[in-house]
């Protein structure tokens, strides 16, 4: 039935291609060529569908009133062999039912479509969970990432490793802590003077748990990261001590690396002065 509301270059293409001749079928090439690809801004996307649907819906209707039609036909002939052991009341019943079954066909024309469209919206719902899903995955994983480069910078400073530090951090580095006394530190020349002179000299363990951490994702290529710092270490008379600092780091990806650009840091001096 939608054959009647296909446009002339369609149907041109289709019979040229369901030739059964194949000195006189279309080729790829000349296929190509034809103007309901070539053209398709200008023939294929003015086409008009709701003809089309039209006739779907009506030819749905008659399918299923067909074969209503014909399940009645075969209860009644059904009935006319049976009469004699069949109840009047149940042969009356059978038959409304029967009837009841032809209105609802009747009434209900576009019933097919219908159930494909709550299918599709099925379906739409799912890949939309599936999606939802794949996000906050991501996300979980991104912030997992942060709190691993947090991790690993903070192993480089224990381990007084001046080299392994400025790969994780990005060269114009801005910080406040409290060795600056409050001021603003940018660049790396600042923290170098504390690697040089007492991380890599020091030969006693120290420890860091890094408690609490929030992460907040600002967009694809930027973080911010929040955690308590408790420090373990040993002090000059050899006990053991702990110290505790807040920090708030942000991270930045440039070629798909984490870079620290900024740290603020409050409460106890992050390198403890033994």
């Amino acid at each position: 039935p939608e054959w009647d509301t296909v446009t002339p270059e369609a149907k041109n293409l289709i019979n040229q291609m369901l030739t059964i001749n194949p000195a006189k079928r279309i080729t790829a090439d000349q296929a190509l060529k034809h103007p309901w690809v070539c053209q398709r801004s200008t023939v294929a996307s003015m086409v008009h569908r709701q003809e089309t649907v039209e006739c779907l819906r009506k030819f749905n209707a008659r399918r299923k009133l067909k074969g209503a039609i014909l399940t009645t036909l075969l209860v009644t002939r059904n009935f006319s062999v049976g009469r004699q052991h069949t109840s009047p009341a149940a042969t009356t019943s059978t038959a409304a039912m029967a009837q009841e079954g032809c209105k609802t066909v009747l009434n209900k024309k576009s019933d097919g479509v219908k159930k494909r469209k709550s299918s599709s919206s099925v379906c739409l719902m799912g890949s939309t969970e599936s999606c939802n899903n794949a996000e906050e995955e991501e996300m979980k994983a991104c912030k997992q990432e942060i709190i691993k480069m947090t991790e690993q910078l903070i192993e480089a400073i224990n381990n007084g490793d001046f080299e392994a530090y400025t790969k994780i951090c990005d060269p114009g580095l801005t910080s406040f802590e409290p060795e600056a006394l409050g001021n603003l530190v940018e660049g790396m020349d600042f923290h170098k003077f504390y690697f040089e002179n007492l991380l890599s000299k020091n030969s006693k363990p120290v420890h860091t748990t890094i408690l609490n951490p929030h992460v907040h994702l600002i967009g694809e290529d930027a973080a911010c990261i929040a955690y308590i710092r408790l420090t373990q270490y040993i002090d000059g008379q050899g006990r053991p001590r702990s110290c505790q600092s807040e920090e708030t780091r942000v991270w930045h990806r440039r070629d798909a690396k984490w870079l620290n650009v900024h740290f603020h840091c409050s409460g106890a001096p992050a390198t403890p002065l033994q």
